[in-house]
């Protein structure tokens, strides 16, 4: 069985429709706004990777190492804003966070 293009798209389309329905259903919790986001961006690499692959053309590969890198860096520094918010507030509910004082 071979897989196609448009199997690796459906795929994609899948993942992206399942991180925006998380962002839709769950305002609240801060670490899987997060992680949608994260599965967001995969889908993209997907599309990307299948595009790439499907071309015969390596840009595409080498485009995601550098999308990996910079949502490897924003995860880390989303994860350290969260750790201070729960450090100041005792909270990661955004409803409880959404203000911002100096």
């Amino acid at each position: 069985m071979e897989l196609l293009l448009s199997d690796f798209l459906i795929l994609a389309a899948f993942l992206f429709c399942l991180s925006i329905t998380g962002i839709f259903i769950n305002r609240k919790n801060l670490i899987l706004l997060l992680m949608c986001i994260e599965l967001m961006l995969l889908a993209v690499n997907l599309n990307f990777i299948a595009f790439s692959y499907f071309n015969q053309d390596i840009a595409g590969q080498i485009f995601v190492f550098f999308i990996l890198t910079v949502a490897a860096a924003e995860s880390a520094i989303g994860l350290a804003i969260l750790m201070v918010l729960f450090r100041n507030r005792g909270t990661i509910n955004v409803e409880d966070i959404n203000t911002l004082k100096g």
